[in-house]
Order: C-alpha cells, then sequence, then structure tokens
C-alpha cells in the first residue's frame, strides 16, 4: 500500500512505476471491505481479481492503459455491474443481475480501473442522512488524538451520521478502503456525505455524464459523480468516466477569480458557529491566496430556497412518480418506513406547484448566471456537522426534521443544476467535519472546476 495520502493518482502512479502489485492492493482492499461494518452491499471479488491481473500482466509489458490503471474503485448500488443484482439499498426492487455494465463503469473497467464492489446507500437514494434498516448504517468516527483520550464525556467518538445517500462510498474513502468511489447527487446526496466526513465530491452539471445503467430517483435532478479524498482524484475519475483521457488541469489561481461569499447564507441563523467560523477563515485564505472575494447577498439562492419552501422539493414530486406502483403494491410494507413516508407525502403536492417548480427552475437558473457574472458562488456546503446517529434512528419525527435541514442548502445547486464542489473547511469542538461549496451557472463545470482546484490548493498548503 502506497504511504498516506491514500489517492487514487498517487496508487496508479506507483503501479506505474511497479512500486506497488495491483494483485496484493486488490487483495488488501477487498479484505478491509468483507470485514467493514454495512459499507458494502456486495463485493464483485473475482470480477476485482481478473482486473487486477490483467493490470499486473499490463504493467510488466509496460502497455498500462492510464493514470489510473489498476487503482480500486467502488460503486453505491444504483449501478448496473454485469453479473449483479442491484438493491438500491432495499429489499423489493428484485432487479435480475444485469446483462452489462452501466456505461460510466464500462468506461472505467476500459481505462483498467478495478470494480471492487457495491456500497452501502439510503433505500432507493432518498434521504441526506444514510440510515438504512435492511443492511444497516455505514459511520466513520475518527479515533481519539492521544491528547483528547482522557475527554471520555464528550461525544465526539460516538457513532454520527454518515450523510448520505451515498453513505458507503463516503465510508470506503474516508476509512481508506478505496481511494474514491462513485455516487449520485439529486438534492447533495455527494457533497453531504463528503462534507460529513471531511472528503472532497464533485456534482456536475446534469448533461456532462450519461445516467445510462443507473436507477432513477427523480430523472430531472439526478447526477453522477465521484467521493474522494482529493479533487484531483475526482476529476480525474470524473474524465474517466466519460470515456475520456484525464484532462491537465493546473491548480493555480485563474487570474482575475472573483468568488461570491454568499452573505445571506452565512447570516442565516440555521447555520452553525462552526460552519460559519470556518467558512469565513477559508474566505480569508483564499484572498491572501490571490482571489478576489465579494461578501454579498445572492438574490437568486435566497429566492430559490423561498421557492422551494413555497412549493415543495421537485424532487419528492419525481421519485413519487417514479416509484407510486412500489408504493401502492405489496411490497410496500417492505420499505424503510422513512423512506416510504417521504414518498407518500409527494402524493399530495398540488399539480400548481410542480408545474410552477418546473417554471421557476429555468427563470432561477439564469438569473444565478447573470448574478454571478462569471464569478463563482461560495457557500456552506451544509449547515451544521455530522448529526448523533442513536437520536435518528430513535425518533422518526426528529429524523424527518434533521434531513430537511441537512438538504436545504445542498438542494439550490441540485435544483438549477448546478455544478458543484464541496470541499472540507475545518473541524468543530468535537472534531466532527466542516465543508465549503463552490458552484457555477449550469453547464460551466470546466470554469467551476478551475477555480476550485486553485482553491483546493490554497487551502491544503
Amino acid at each position: 500500500m502506497p504511504a498516506q495520502p491514500f489517492t487514487a493518482l498517487a496508487i496508479g502512479e506507483a503501479i506505474r512505476r511497479g512500486e506497488l502489485d495491483p494483485v496484493a492492493l486488490t487483495r488488501q482492499c477487498l479484505a478491509q471491505a468483507a470485514d467493514s461494518d454495512a459499507v458494502f452491499i456486495s463485493l464483485t471479488e473475482q470480477r476485482a481479481l481478473t482486473e487486477a491481473e490483467a493490470c499486473a500482466q499490463r504493467q510488466r509489458s509496460g502497455t498500462l492503459r492510464g493514470p489510473l490503471d489498476g487503482v480500486p474503485l467502488a460503486w453505491k448500488d444504483l449501478f448496473d455491474i454485469a453479473g449483479t443484482a442491484i438493491t438500491a439499498g432495499g429489499k423489493v426492487l428484485g432487479k435480475t443481475p444485469a446483462e452489462r455494465d452501466a456505461e460510466a463503469v464500462r468506461h472505467t473497467a476500459g481505462a483498467g480501473m478495478v470494480c471492487i464492489g457495491k456500497t452501502n446507500l439510503t433505500e432507493i437514494a432518498y434521504s441526506g442522512l444514510g440510515l438504512n434498516p435492511h443492511y444497516g448504517t455505514p459511520h466513520h468516527t475518527p479515533p481519539p488524538t492521544s491528547s483528547e483520550r482522557e475527554r471520555e464525556s464528550r461525544n465526539e467518538n460516538e457513532p454520527r451520521a454518515p450523510g448520505g445517500s451515498s453513505s458507503g462510498s463516503a465510508v470506503a474513502v474516508a476509512q481508506g478502503i478505496v481511494p474514491a468511489a462513485i455516487g449520485t447527487d439529486t438534492a447533495g446526496s455527494l457533497r453531504v456525505p463528503a462534507a460529513f466526513n471531511g472528503l472532497v465530491s464533485y456534482r456536475p452539471s446534469q448533461a456532462r455524464h450519461s445516467r445510462q445503467g443507473v436507477t432513477p430517483l427523480a430523472d430531472s435532478l439526478d447526477t453522477i459523480g465521484v467521493i474522494a479524498s482529493t479533487l484531483e482524484d475526482c476529476l480525474a475519475i470524473d474524465d474517466t468516466m466519460r470515456g475520456n483521457a484525464p484532462l491537465a488541469r493546473t491548480a493555480a489561481v485563474p487570474e482575475q477569480s472573483v468568488i461570491v461569499l454568499d452573505a445571506g447564507c452565512l447570516d442565516d441563523p440555521r447555520v452553525s458557529s462552526a460552519v460559519g467560523d470556518n467558512l469565513e477563515a477559508c474566505a480569508s485564505r483564499l484572498k491572501d491566496a490571490g482571489f478576489h472575494i465579494v461578501r454579498r447577498r445572492v438574490a437568486s439562492v435566497a429566492d430559490t430556497l423561498e421557492t422551494i419552501a413555497r412549493h415543495g422539493w421537485l424532487g419528492a414530486a419525481e421519485a413519487y412518480t417514479e416509484y407510486r406502483a412500489l408504493l401502492e403494491g405489496p411490497d410496500a410494507e417492505a420499505m424503510d418506513p422513512r423512506v416510504r413516508k417521504r414518498l407518500e407525502a409527494a402524493r399530495q403536492m398540488p399539480p400548481d406547484s410542480v408545474v410552477s417548480l418546473y417554471r421557476l427552475r429555468q427563470a432561477l437558473k439564469t438569473r444565478l448566471r447573470n448574478e454571478l457574472a462569471g464569478a463563482t458562488l461560495l457557500t456552506p456546503t451544509v449547515a451544521h456537522v455530522a448529526p448523533l446517529l442513536a437520536p435518528l434512528e430513535a425518533d422518526p419525527e426528529h429524523f424527518a426534521e434533521v434531513n430537511l435541514a441537512t438538504l436545504r442548502l445542498s438542494m439550490v445547486a441540485s435544483l438549477l443544476d448546478s455544478p458543484a464542489v464541496a470541499l472540507p473547511s475545518g473541524r468543530d469542538e468535537d472534531r466532527q467535519h466542516t465543508s465549503l461549496q463552490l458552484s457555477g451557472p449550469c453547464g460551466e463545470d470546466e470554469a467551476l472546476l478551475r477555480v476550485a482546484l486553485g482553491a483546493s490548493s490554497a487551502l491544503t498548503a
């Protein structure tokens, strides 16, 4: 195993240099995955070893396929992987084994990446907290440092919600089982688990990827993306999932880069002091690195939040439509009751609210683009740190309240189909992670990524 940091690109480079045996690495990843608690739903052991052995042959012959050849990767259990059945985190979908890989899986396999298995998630990907009564709830709690081991009265080491819905994908990376994992994002399902686990994620604009072979939740909002420990890994794998060689992007401050810090989000009392303070500190560091930081209220963000509060969540209407037959069938009682309750609630959404959401969505996209005028938006990813797990499992009403609070800010980028990057911003007094989000107008992914790479470099220097 290469020395820390355990990154995809570092592993690929070690394989290229002959310093790392891809078969031994794959066996170690599979063993860790098998020993993990509720992180994986299934492992693709035979496939993984076959892919790793093929990489080893290419390593010996000097014919590696690129910078990610031999790198282990895990997939949220919404993606078709040939010969495996999708559970979508539940027990009732009953899908037969896939005949072929999803397009994103096929492209990564073509680049030599090794498929380790399928990660856990909230049932049908419908929660921002990541709980799962069917396969267990994964969680990643950092051990205390030596200077903190006597602070037993603190709750910093009690299990926390992993974030959802891509819970297993995030925890698989946080625990060092794989350097990166693939998830989906409908209302924040990449960014929230990345935020809670101190990781990086990239939510692409929806048109950037094919979702062929991916089980849907809400078709006009779903997108796929990567969770990793570095933005460079996220982007290299993102390029690979599209069938492209990873682009050579530079982690430097682009000239005349303007970042708009949304004062409206920071002034919101629902944003915890740790989240706000750490975001302010990061903004100061970005300013020192050469970014032009402008603090002002972004009206289109406030209007998007107000629109969701007034009309409801568009994803709820689409999810209800997607799974209505399941709700009305004999298997409904076998679903996670928290998920079933959310789906049932959308049955009452007025049709005029749904139509209004589609119409207002387009207008709000345009307003955000005009309001930013080439700048990048800076906000918290989530208003709070990972909540304690036990109270969420014990009280359905508390779960519902915290779930909505968790997704409130990330829903903005989802409704506006904004590309968004979540980056770690610090920790709170209980050593829980906080996170910031950089985002831009729909379709302007590469412009956002140039800024985000420079920002990430400045914040980790």
